[in-house]
């Protein structure tokens, strides 16, 4: 019912009045647009009554909320991926992750700290010129389109796989005076293309929503990067680990694609915070293991 909602409310473009800056930020100093705040607000509303799920963290909120004390799961969300897209028409999206609740009664930031690996669904809503709804539950990649008269969702793919080889990669090119070497040598040999050692041509893909690339991917295939630098370095990285990542890994693994870290398997990192940072490498599984290859060769070379 959130995601309906929500995709009514992206429906209004910049007729709604919650289209544009609030003029607050949130928990990472990030700027809100209106339909930020709406979006947590229409999510946390739908699930307020679900016996099942003992407490929520998103994106907008500081701390853990508490739901039914006898729940036996966990849901972590960031309602509106992309928002700075509202302006341009562009894709946004809504990506979360479930986990199971510890003991009875319990909760707190603890009760979210965990790996990847152990998360029990994940998923992902865009809202674009259809709004669709993609979900992993205990195995497989499953896609669902919103037929928006009645409200219904009908299922549109079925055991989605991401491609192992790619032609297409989507990273933020502004940052490349940033970049670790190895990544710096994986873009060059991209863009070289058919004249350079890898002998093709490459297209470059970037949609500024993390949600709306890793769609990308699991329809077409292709490679996103959004690898520590040296301005995210301090903070670990620039996307979530908790609501934004690990969902996302979970979905492309479940879809025969990789997701690391550019030095490890993403799924594996035990988190310490529930804003945490990471970088991101994820998509078709040969790219991914050649970046990969990469850094390691780099860390060997300053051993």
């Amino acid at each position: 019912m959130g995601v309906r909602d929500i995709s009514v409310e992206v429906g209004r473009g910049m007729l709604a009045a919650h289209s544009t800056a609030t003029g607050t930020f949130n928990v990472h100093g990030e700027a809100q647009q209106g339909l930020d705040l709406l979006a947590n607000d229409l999510l946390l509303d739908a699930v307020s009554s679900c016996e099942s799920l003992r407490g929520v963290v998103s994106e907008e909120l500081e701390h853990p909320q508490r739901l039914a004390r006898s729940g036996r799961y966990l849901l972590l969300v960031d309602p509106l991926d992309g928002s700075s897209n509202i302006a341009i028409n562009g894709p946004v999206c809504t990506i979360f992750s479930i986990l199971r609740a510890p003991e009875e009664g319990s909760l707190g930031a603890a009760s979210f700290l965990q790996a990847g690996h152990q998360q029990v669904a994940a998923g992902y809503a865009i809202y674009g010129a259809a709004t669709e709804l993609v979900l992993t539950l205990d195995s497989g990649v499953d896609r669902f389109t919103l037929h928006r008269p009645s409200g219904a969702w009908h299922l549109s793919g079925r055991n989605l796989q991401v491609a192992h080889d790619t032609a297409e990669y989507a990273i933020n090119g502004s940052n490349a005076r940033l970049w670790e070497p190895p990544v710096t040598r994986y873009v060059a040999e991209l863009v070289a293309g058919s004249i350079g050692p890898r002998q093709r041509d490459f297209n470059t893909r970037w949609i500024a929503s993390l949600v709306a690339d890793l769609h990308r991917l699991l329809t077409r295939g292709g490679i996103f990067m959004y690898p520590i630098d040296t301005r995210t370095r301090s903070a670990g990285g620039r996307l979530r680990l908790l609501y934004e990542c690990n969902p996302a890994a979970l979905l492309i693994e479940r879809a025969d694609g990789l997701a690391t870290t550019g030095r490890s398997r993403l799924l594996d990192l035990r988190p310490t915070s529930l804003h945490q940072r990471t970088p991101l490498i994820m998509g078709s599984r040969n790219e991914v293991i050649r970046l990969t290859s990469y850094h390691t060769e780099a860390s060997f070379a300053l051993a």
